[in-house]
């Protein structure tokens, strides 16, 4: 795939265009925008009506006019975007301790890192 210009000159990327059955679906229901907004202020200003039916008829009439609020996150539980890292050990032993394994692989972890770091840096595993 080419980055910045992905299709040949003259050709489009979608060639059938939009969906025709979607826009004509949208048409067919801004016709009866007029007639759903009597309906939501019949169903409010109804006393008969049930009260969650005038909360929500007058729910959507607000929405409509002037969009829904925006959502404000607060409180416990939030999203958090703090990392919270563990410290780093200093050493094989500090760092097996740390993960609460048996001491059997703790001693087996430690032979493989002497067995793997250079004779010079041995003492700060071992330590």
């Amino acid at each position: 795939m080419t980055i910045g210009k992905p299709f040949q000159k003259g050709r489009s990327g979608n060639p059938g265009g939009r969906p025709k059955v979607v826009a004509e679906v949208k048409e067919r229901a801004r016709k009866h925008t007029g007639k759903a907004i009597e309906t939501l202020v019949s169903i409010m200003d109804n006393p008969k009506a049930a009260p969650a039916a005038r909360v929500s008829a007058a729910n959507a009439l607000l929405d409509r006019g002037y969009g829904k609020p925006p959502q404000h996150i607060t409180g416990e539980g939030g999203p958090s975007f703090v990392v919270r890292l563990p410290t780093p050990a200093v050493n094989v032993t500090e760092w097996t301790k740390s993960l609460d394994i048996s001491p059997t692989l703790a001693e087996a972890s430690k032979a493989i890192a002497n067995q793997l770091i250079p004779n010079d840096d041995k003492d700060d595993i071992t330590s």
